[in-house]
């Protein structure tokens, strides 16, 4: 599972010998075997699967992108039970992809959908956070909820819709404090705006 936030490295000023080799066998090979090969590293590896589709930015149906989605979400918020009150590892990756997703799903006119799976996150990472001593991944689930915010701002879904959703992800924050104050600037501007 990936660490925590990696330090930048250093840029390489000469490509090590084991790379210069494994591009030359590479070179040597047709296009649909490295495909072949890319494709059975993705089916083993979720992170290389999301790199990949990240990469290539690859097509899918929203039913698709709800099941990466819940997968990313699950990937991201996943911590070993032995590891609680502790600074954990946590995969930071995947909550980019989750990030991605939901634009992608907003931006495709899904948003009922990305603000489902809004919950769904809130729920799962704000455990996270209990669970972690620091709860430093704190800053990445509210990098993924304020695609959705933004969002919210300017559609036209009717106003109780979403106050009612605000309502819901405050009830999904195990920890009171996750996009806190967004969520509740945005409810007490529908909420004046419904008064008017």
């Amino acid at each position: 599972m990936p660490k925590h936030k990696p330090r930048k490295a250093a840029p390489a000023k000469k490509q090590p010998e084991s790379t210069a080799e494994l591009r030359q066998a590479l070179t040597r090979r047709k296009k649909t075997e490295l495909v072949d090969v890319l494709l059975e590293l993705a089916q083993e590896d979720r992170g290389v699967l999301r790199q990949l589709t990240a990469r290539f930015d690859v097509a899918a149906t929203s039913d698709e992108l709800a099941a990466a989605t819940r997968q990313a979400i699950a990937d991201a918020t996943y911590f070993d039970m032995r590891d609680i009150n502790r600074n954990f590892d946590y995969d930071y990756k995947a909550y980019r992809e989750v990030k991605r997703n939901l634009g992608r799903l907003v931006d495709s006119g899904q948003l009922r959908l990305a603000m489902q799976l809004a919950l769904e996150l809130l729920k799962q990472g704000s455990h996270q956070v209990e669970m972690s001593d620091e709860g430093m991944m704190t800053e990445d689930i509210e990098d993924c909820l304020c695609v959705i915010l933004k969002a919210l701002e300017k559609c036209n879904l009717a106003p109780a819709e979403i106050i009612t959703w605000c309502s819901a992800m405050k009830d999904n924050d195990r920890v009171g404090f996750i996009a806190r104050e967004p969520l509740q600037a945005l409810r007490e501007r529908l909420q004046s705006d419904a008064a008017r």
